[in-house]
């Protein structure tokens, strides 16, 4: 993973405070970006840190983006443990206040509240027969690659709802990636827990007045694109890309739930309310 993995101290101890049958360990994992490097080193001082791989908790410094490579790497890896990141960064909307002196970092972790998240699972087929699979914890989306309109069928769970929509694309959204890019597309906020999808068109040009729809979590949603050589479409779940696709698979991938771990009064439930609140 990108950024710094904190092995154990000189003591190679992991936080003595219990949790059900034995103490908590977490691990340290700091952004590269100066500003988290700085914000980090009262952390390294506070704690004694074990590796990621034997830690309960992994504590990720940064902003949303870094979260969300850490996330990726724990998908590719499968080696799912719950996170709980601390802002250094731009938004972090993902993400809890900085480290305070005044309160050990492991209560915080002990009493945080937690948030199931089932990324997607896209699997792309292009022009020319390559299969490829990735994993989305905001979005999946698909992307007109040249000026000419993008021409998609969607289909869900295999029977086709609309022969063809015309525009930039199309966006398939999960609850927390519900106020990213989806967000900006116009696309609804959906609420934690709610185990449904936001499917959002981008600059819809065909039907022109489609909004989207919100699907259950358990919908399998297919897309093939009509006349490719002419209108090639780039598919790309967070921030890996395949282009020239002639179809695209998206499911929840259920097995491999994560965990994102907030402060009590900080979590992410109620900064969405809060996002669809302001003016």
């Amino acid at each position: 993973m990108a950024g710094n993995f904190d092995t154990p101290d000189s003591a190679g101890t992991a936080i003595t405070q219990p949790i059900g049958g034995g103490p908590l360990k977490l691990a340290l994992i700091v952004s590269d970006s100066g500003k988290a490097q700085s914000g980090a080193v009262a952390l390294r001082k506070a704690h004694s840190w074990v590796k990621p791989e034997e830690a309960d908790v992994l504590v990720v410094v940064g902003g949303d983006g870094f979260l969300l490579h850490v996330l990726h790497e724990l998908l590719d890896r499968d080696v799912i443990k719950p996170c709980f990141g601390l802002n250094l960064g731009t938004v972090g909307f993902l993400m809890n206040g900085q480290h305070d002196d005044t309160r050990p970092l492991v209560e915080r972790v002990m009493q945080a509240h937690r948030v199931p998240v089932s990324p997607l699972r896209m699997q792309v087929t292009t022009g020319s027969g390559e299969v490829h699979s990735y994993y989305a914890i905001n979005e999946v989306s698909l992307l007109r690659e040249t000026r000419q309109t993008a021409k998609l069928e969607v289909r869900i769970n295999g029977k086709v709802r609309m022969e063809e929509l015309a525009g930039d694309g199309i966006l398939v959204a999960t609850p927390v990636g519900s106020t990213a890019y989806n967000l900006s597309a116009n696309g609804p906020i959906l609420p934690l827990g709610c185990r449904m999808l936001a499917m959002t068109p981008i600059s819809p040009f065909r039907p022109r007045r489609w909004k989207g729809a919100i699907l259950p979590e358990s919908a399998e949603v297919e897309f093939r694109i009509r006349e490719p050589g002419k209108r090639p479409v780039a598919a790309v779940a967070d921030q890996k890309e395949v282009r020239d696709v002639s179809t695209v698979r998206i499911a929840a991938a259920k097995e491999k739930e994560l965990t994102l771990l907030f402060d009590p009064g900080f979590t992410l439930e109620e900064r969405i309310f809060a996002e669809q609140f302001q003016v």
